[in-house]
């Protein structure tokens, strides 16, 4: 429906009635949009268009019905986020899966997702913890730290993907994408950007934990969510070995070293350690303390690299070069423009529409560059060589 449609876009955007009337040059009010939105009126040809420009689609774009349900499964929000902002947050996302769904198709690479949805049922929160070894097993994870948590769910066809621009108060969301039948077709974990890699690994997992568990009513959602996130990614056998099965203290430069291992916060590896009683909850309290001491709540030491999510890209590409994606639509998606060295390294259909001529000279020009290359190698040789380390 357009009026829906037209909403959902230019919250997604982040663009206000007045931003949206601005950025149209003024050719309709503020007032005029919000009847578009409302149903009550329709755009005029030429206005449709500027409302296609201004929200970088085109103007069929704003027909498009989804041939998706996408459902929200959690929000971790505080009090205090602003409708506005949820409102923004909710469309950026559903905007977000619904094209990154319309991309797999193009790629054909529908049906690959694995996903147990709401699976391992949490009646009491040592179930969380369960659940996340039995997840790890139906992964082939062994007990083994996960290096890469974006790479992880992406090779499992999850979308991940990170929000900027929403207020700090906002940490998550995950969402699951239904088709007509009521078929699962698509399922993305949500962070907010531009925090520390270690908190960027816990927000992703603990939005996992919001899909696949089934937690009962009595059991605290956030707080089964966050056991799931670090028995994930800190397994209690590896703890056990690592750390011991009971300590008294823990030095900083330990943590330092256990944060690197696990990709976890200090603060959510103090949390983990009083899970599996490796410390109690004195000595938990008394962490805490330095902690606030030390002024790390905001900021740690040790700061870990964010992961930065692969899929979107790799495919946009793909698609860009097999023909099935305009090249301003691919831009557009990525947020950045094609250069010369994204065009296609090897198009044979193009290739193969050169003259005889011009290809046979392509392959000489090529057979002589190699060739040059391998000299070039053989020259930098040296005799004797003896051992790589002695």
């Amino acid at each position: 429906m357009f009026s829906t449609k037209l909403k959902q876009l230019r919250l997604a955007r982040g663009l206000t009635l007045d931003g949206l009337a601005e950025k149209m040059g003024g050719i309709v009010t503020k007032q005029a949009l919000s009847k578009y939105e409302k149903g009550l009126t329709s755009p005029t040809p030429a206005v449709l268009t500027k409302l296609a420009d201004a929200l970088s689609v085109k103007s069929a774009e704003l027909f498009r019905e989804s041939r998706y349900n996408v459902e929200l499964v959690a929000y971790r929000k505080r009090a205090t986020l602003l409708k506005r902002d949820q409102e923004e947050i909710e469309s950026l996302v559903r905007e977000s899966l619904d094209e990154r769904l319309r991309l797999q198709s193009l790629v054909q690479e529908d049906g690959r997702l694995n996903l147990p949805v709401r699976k391992f049922k949490v009646e009491r929160l040592e179930d969380a913890e369960t659940a996340a070894m039995e997840l790890r097993k139906k992964w082939n994870l062994g007990e083994a730290p996960v290096a890469d948590v974006i790479a992880l769910l992406e090779d499992r066809l999850i979308h991940v993907f990170e929000v900027e621009g929403v207020s700090e108060k906002f940490d998550g969301i995950s969402a699951l994408a239904y088709d007509q039948e009521g078929g699962i077709k698509g399922a993305a974990v949500v962070s907010r950007k531009l925090v520390a890699g270690e908190r960027q690994r816990l927000n992703i997992v603990h939005e996992l934990g919001h899909v696949v568990l089934d937690i009962a009513e009595d059991v605290d959602e956030e707080k089964a969510a966050f056991r799931f996130a670090g028995a994930f990614l800190a397994p209690a056998a590896v703890m056990y070995r690592e750390v011991g099965k009971s300590r008294t203290s823990i030095q900083l430069r330990e943590l330092l070293l256990l944060k690197k291992l696990f990709g976890m916060s200090i603060q959510a590896l103090l949390f983990r350690l009083r899970d599996l009683k490796i410390i109690n909850d004195s000595a938990y309290k008394w962490s805490c303390i330095q902690v606030n001491r030390m002024n790390m709540r905001l900021r740690e030491p040790g700061e870990l690299p964010r992961e930065e999510p692969q899929w979107l890209k790799r495919n946009v590409l793909r698609a860009v070069s097999e023909g099935v994606l305009p090249r301003d639509e691919a831009e557009r998606l990525i947020g950045e423009p094609l250069e010369e060295e994204h065009r296609q390294f090897l198009d044979r259909r193009a290739f193969m529409r050169l003259p005889v001529e011009e290809r046979r000279k392509i392959l000489e020009e090529q057979a002589k560059a190699l060739q040059e290359h391998y000299e070039e190698l053989a020259e930098r040789e040296e005799p004797g060589g003896g051992d790589f380390l002695d």
